[in-house]
């Protein structure tokens, strides 16, 4: 059975992530640490994080899976941008050490102008190594695939391979893969196929066994729209078949599905659940 689940909020406290998972009957979660749309966070007391770890032991929920706030761009051309992201990166695998998360997904970030794509992609090679050699624990990052907007780093299989194999740290380094940004990106999963899509991946990027997470969204653009909308499970372009295509594909039975379909009346988390398990049949 594939593990699946949704992200969730932190608000009140990090115990709380663990029981609105548990109320959804997640498998695993996606939590932010810290509020996703500022700079500074507020540290993790030492209480706060034994008992976030009971709390989750007793569960049996897992892989937790942190994400990275919105603000850092490991790609920026500002230099100040550009040294906060990298103290953002750090001080995120730090946490997610603290807490005992294995898993930090990151964006890869928007180059400048004047920077163009390759100085992008270095700065990016750079910005992650410099927060893995100045960091604790061995979390692993995790690079996540974009919808291929302008000026974006990551939004090709072949840019995601280019940044790990730029990092060359296979045991901190790993994939997350995003079903709507791979399909807004011109990656036609309905039309081609889960195996063949994700074989694409396996040759540009990396191996399969370094993708840990997959985030599993329908979209509400068309393919290669370059727009970043996430649809509920099957209401979207992407459709049921190729959702059940993408669960039921041996080669990512180990992943952790997580979902980040929209909140709205159209159907809630709980729905989307008993989409998931049925497609995952």
């Amino acid at each position: 059975m594939v593990k699946l689940g949704f992200h969730v909020s932190i608000a009140g406290s990090f115990d709380l992530a663990v029981e609105r998972a548990k109320a959804l009957s997640c498998d695993t979660f996606q939590m932010f640490t810290r509020s996703p749309r500022v700079w500074a966070a507020k540290p993790i007391s030492d209480g706060a994080a034994i008992s976030f770890k009971r709390t989750l032991e007793a569960s049996g929920i897992g892989p937790v899976v942190d994400h990275m706030p919105y603000l850092p761009n490991p790609a920026a051309e500002k230099p100040d941008i550009y040294e906060k992201s990298v103290a953002t990166l750090t001080e995120e695998l730090n946490r997610c050490h603290q807490l005992g998360i294995p898993y930090l997904v990151t964006h890869l970030g928007h180059h400048g102008k004047e920077d163009g794509h390759k100085k992008g992609q270095e700065k990016v090679i750079e910005a992650i190594g410099k927060a893995l050699d100045n960091s604790e624990g061995n979390a692993m990052i995790l690079l996540e695939n974009t919808a291929n907007e302008k000026n974006t780093v990551g939004g090709t299989f072949a840019d995601v391979g280019v940044i790990a194999d730029g990092l060359s740290r296979e045991a901190r380094v790993g994939f997350c893969f995003d079903t709507c940004h791979a399909a807004a990106a011109g990656y036609d999963i309905p039309g081609f196929g889960a195996e063949t899509v994700f074989g694409w991946f396996a040759d540009e990027a990396g191996s399969l066994d370094r993708l840990k997470v997959i985030h599993l969204n329908d979209m509400k653009g068309g393919i290669g729209s370059h727009l970043d909308r996430h649809e509920h499970l099957g209401l979207g372009t992407l459709g049921e078949a190729a959702i059940r295509d993408v669960l039921t594909l041996p080669a990512l039975s180990h992943c952790a599905f997580i979902m980040e379909t929209p909140v709205n009346e159209v159907r809630s988390d709980k729905e989307n659940m008993e989409v998931a398990r049925r497609l995952s049949k």
